[in-house]
């Protein structure tokens, strides 16, 4: 676990997390939906991969800017197939106890999937729908734009200043950074090392929290067994 940031010395009035790679794995899943369309597409599937996550379908497929395709279009294509696939989707480890220890108005899920996939998947990883989830129809523009953390800060109450987000690839991290929260990454799905100023952790599986007088939520670590 990287040690860089202070965020295990804090507390938080909040806890924003992002879904997927985050909450629940759903790397398999969703590889076998985008790998179809790139091929379907031409695109070579093995490097289109590893740029498809954390951002909303629909700007991934702006980005790409192929010809002759309907962003809107085929963003509504992948999507329903992803809620028709979550074969293997399951909560990462700990997440679950995790969760079911914060108070349900002090933490929400910030992610790029549409409503209905952050539905089915939540429910097919057996995790809770918070009260407050903001998914991809609720910004015009998705991750690394910021807008999405500071909309989840505002449905709770909150300053974005004062919640810690809980990230796993590049653009959400960088929307937390924009938006002005601390961040926290976490590594479980991650093929890769990641290069990163912010603490790690791998899962939720040695992590507790910690409520203060003053309801504010504190990060603790517990110690692994041998």
């Amino acid at each position: 676990m990287s040690t860089t940031s202070s965020v295990f010395e804090k507390s938080y009035s909040a806890f924003l997390f992002d879904m997927d790679g985050t909450l629940i794995n759903s790397t398999l899943a969703a590889e076998r939906v985008w790998a179809r369309w790139a091929e379907r597409h031409g695109l070579d599937v093995k490097t289109f991969l590893p740029t498809m996550h954390g951002a909303r379908a629909i700007d991934t497929i702006r980005r790409i800017g192929l010809p002759g395709v309907n962003p809107e279009e085929e963003a509504a294509k992948i999507t329903r197939a992803e809620i028709d696939d979550v074969e293997g989707i399951a909560p990462l480890p700990g997440a679950l106890a995790f969760l079911s220890r914060l108070p349900r108005a002090q933490w929400a899920i910030v992610t790029s999937s549409p409503l209905d996939l952050a539905i089915r998947r939540l429910g097919a990883a057996g995790l809770p729908v918070p009260d407050c989830l903001v998914t991809a129809e609720d910004v015009a523009i998705g991750k690394p734009n910021p807008d999405c953390y500071l909309l989840a800060a505002r449905k709770l109450g909150i300053g974005i200043a004062d919640c810690l987000v809980f990230e796993d690839a590049v653009p959400g991290i960088l929307a937390g950074d924009a938006a002005g929260a601390d961040v926290i990454v976490i590594t479980a799905t991650h093929k890769h090392p990641i290069e990163t100023a912010h603490a790690t952790i791998p899962d939720y599986e040695n992590l507790d929290v910690g409520i203060d007088h003053d309801g504010r939520l504190a990060l603790l670590q517990q110690v692994a067994k041998p």
